[in-house]
Formats: structure tokens, sequence, C-alpha cells
């Protein structure tokens, strides 16, 4: 699927329909939907921000006038205090920045004035359960915005739709419903939207599954058991399910317990599995990173850090298994980033231990690297995932030191500026991300705004 996202003539309310605009792009008879070229010149950054890696959920953010060198001293246009503990990136929606955190032993979805900085509203959503890795939280599932509600999910198991004012919609615990949680560490799958559903990845060791409930009420809609094959710690995941179009219909693709699998999204129906990823059995090939997808492609990162597999959906669709694997890579990997991509190419952060803080760009209809930028050797490491703002990348580390990386059209790009903030403490694990022609930074402690 081609993403096209026509910039010509546009309603005036585009900006607050772009959500549904996009669902209804999936219901249409098309398979090809694009963006225009790292999103044309011309066009202005969108205003929302709705889930974890964007609209598209590839990392790419609309518009070209991004701050590409900032300091504590300059640049940084707001910062604000966050309570508590979490690592979730934050969403946008309506000038309003939304982020989950665990405040003295309860779950809280909290909501500021992008402008002003201070907190609009408070919810308390369950008691907190994290704290199981010293980059983790019972906060780490960032939330989703979708129309006039927000849907949170936390490690307890806590999911609910509260409204933009704060009041709590619907909520239900996926744990008392389906059974406890056996991740060892901390939860980072956060949920995902469909045209009527929210839809939550649960993958562990014992009973795994996906289900989806309706966005309005609540009700479950269905629930596909996803017991796979994979030994020990390999069976559990800690990615984010995306939404594909296959032939025109919305799918929804899991990466985890050794497989690739395709469900469709109207009613869970599984469309194709891929499995092998872990072929010599592993007892510990737990799965971070998630997968990404540009165009029929989706590329899967796995082998903590070790392999990529780039595989044709629609191929998978027809039941064509490991005939659907388009390329594979054992040089080339991401443990935790999420690969950024757009326009037949993956933007990978690896973060092994020989090849932290590699960045290389791939061509995803090949598997072939087009070019590689060293980042500085460092201590830090890399959790956050990637952005593609503009003409560059943007690399996180753990420690809030931001990389900015292009220009992206030329054949080497390079080391644009290396950007720190004054709040160093390890570990920042939200990605950046952008809200009109800046970009929201959540490290440990604080939430800023960058701006030139």
């Amino acid at each position: 699927m081609n993403r096209v996202l026509c910039a010509l003539i546009l309603p005036p309310n585009f900006r607050s329909e772009l959500p549904t605009m996009r669902r209804r792009i999936f219901q249409t008879s098309f398979s090809v939907i694009c963006i225009l070229p790292f999103l044309a010149t011309t066009t202005s950054a969108v205003d929302s921000w709705p889930q974890w890696r964007g609209e598209l959920q590839n990392g790419v953010a609309v518009g070209d006038k991004f701050p590409t060198k900032w300091s504590q001293e300059n640049g940084i246009a707001l910062q604000t205090d966050l309570p508590g503990l979490g690592g979730s990136t934050p969403v946008i929606a309506n000038k309003t920045v939304y982020v989950t955190t665990g405040i003295e032993g309860k779950n809280h979805l909290l909501a500021f004035d992008l402008e002003s900085g201070k907190q609009t509203w408070a919810v308390t959503l369950g008691s907190d359960r994290g704290n199981k890795h010293r980059k983790g939280s019972g906060s780490n599932p960032s939330p989703v915005v979708d129309g006039d509600h927000i849907f949170a999910y936390f490690r307890s198991g806590d999911l609910a739709a509260v409204d933009n004012n704060g009041k709590i919609h619907w909520s239900k615990n996926l744990q008392e419903l389906f059974g406890e949680d056996t991740l060892w560490w901390d939860l980072g799958s956060s949920p995902v939207i469909t045209e009527s559903a929210i839809v939550v990845a649960v993958m562990q060791s014992g009973p795994s599954y996906l289900v989806a409930f309706d966005k309005n009420t609540g009700e479950e809609l269905w629930k596909f058991n996803r017991v796979l094959n994979a030994p020990e710690e390999a069976a559990q995941s800690y990615s984010t399910p995306i939404v594909v179009s296959v032939n025109g219909e919305e799918a929804i693709a899991v990466m985890g317990a050794d497989h690739l699998t395709l469900n469709r999204a109207s009613d869970g129906k599984l469309l194709g599995k891929l499995g092998g990823f872990n072929p010599n059995q592993e007892q510990y090939w737990r799965s971070i990173s998630s997968p990404v997808a540009d165009g029929n492609i989706i590329l899967c990162p796995y082998a903590r850090g070790d392999t990529l597999t780039a595989v044709d959906l629609t191929a998978l669709a027809e039941g064509k298994g490991k005939d659907a694997i388009l390329w594979f890579r054992d040089d080339l990997g991401s443990d935790v980033p999420t690969p950024a991509a757009t326009q037949g190419r993956a933007y990978v952060v690896s973060d092994g231990k020989s090849s932290k803080g590699t960045i290389t760009c791939v061509n995803l209809e090949n598997g072939q690297s087009e070019w590689t930028v060293k980042l500085p050797k460092s201590r830090g490491g890399y959790s956050s995932s990637p952005l593609i703002a503009g003409n560059h990348l943007y690399i996180t580390q753990e420690n809030g030191t931001t990389f900015v990386v292009g220009p992206l059209n030329e054949a080497q790009p390079s080391i644009v500026s290396k950007n720190t903030i004054a709040d160093a403490e390890p570990f920042t694990v939200a990605s950046p991300i952008p809200y009109q022609d800046s970009l929201l930074l959540r490290s440990r402690h604080k939430l800023y705004r960058i701006k030139d």
C-alpha cells in the first residue's frame, strides 16, 4: 500500500478530520495511499499526533520547518515538570498533549495545554504495577486519540476511554477479563485504533491474544488467541501492532513470539502467518522493536537487533508463507528503536554493543544500504524511536540528547547537530514528536517544547 495524502485542495477542517479521513480511505476499494516526498515542502505541519509513531505509524511528521539546533539556553519554548514516572510517548490533539504516568501507586492520564504548559486535568485509571526494569514503568504504552476520546492502557491491564474533559467514558481491566500477565519486564505495547475499535496485543508466556473493543461502548468485538510455538522468553513481545491495508481492507500486523501475523481488523480473522524468525529456538529472543510498513512492504526487526526481514503484505495474506519474504539481512537490525519509513526507505537505529549509534538508510525494495551515519561513541543507549521531520532524522539518546541527521535528500547525510537538555538523567525512552513547527520531547522528568 503506497500512501498518498494530497495537499492540493483541502477542506478547512482537514486537520481535525484527518484520523476519520484515513479510515474512510481504508474503506474504499483503493489499496494505494501515499505521502508525497517528505510531505512536500509547501505543506505546514498538522496539529495532531494521535498515536505512537504518528497518524500512519511510520514515524514521519508533516511539515518542513522544524528546529534542527537547540540547547537548554536556546530553543526551549516551554518546559513542564511531569509528576510520577512514565515512559510513554506523548500524543497530541486540539492543542493539548496527553501523557500517562504512575503517581503514588496509581495510573494517571494527564492533559497539558500546549501553549501555556499548564496541566488542564488528570484522571486516575487503576493501580500502577510497573517498575520491573530500570528503563520501564507501568505507563510505557502511549495513549491514542480518536475524535473526542483518549484511550489509555497500562501495565496493570487497565484500559479506558476518557473524553477531552477528563471524564471516564468506559474502562475495563484486561487481566481481570483474560488472566494475569506473565511478562518478565514492563509492558511496552501501545494500543492501536481501527475504523471501529481500539485493539490491544498481549504477547507473553502462556495465553496470548489480540483483542478489539468498540471505541464508543467498550464492548468486546472479537478476540483472537495468538498462541504460537515460541520458547521461554521468546514468547514475550513488547512491540506495538500496526494497522495496514491489504487489498483495500484494514488489517492488523503483529510482530512477536517468533512470528509475524496478519489479522482482519473487522472480525479478527487470521489472514496470514509467517514464522521462522527464530530458527534455532533461542529462548531469550523477546522482541521490543515494532514493525513498520511502507507501501506493500512491512519491515520486521528481530533477533535482539541482529536481523531485518522485509515481507510483502499481499503475498502474506495470500498464504504464501516464506515466499512472501522479499529480503533478509542478518548484519543489520534494531533491538529497541522502531525504524522510521517513507518513500521506499527505512531508517534503522542500531543499538547493539558493536553497532550502537549506527544509523542506516535501507532501500525497502532490495534491502541494500543506501548510506550510513555513525553517531559519536557514548555510554548512552538508544531506546526511543527515530522521527523523520522535514528533511532530517531525529534520534534521541536515553540521556535526552538528540542528534539531527540530514539533509535526507543528499547522497550522504551527516550529523547536523547534537542537542542537549538539562534533564539528562537516564532514562529517556519516549520518542520525539512534532507539533506545528516545533518538537515535543518527554524526558525522564519533564516535557519540553522545542522551537526556533
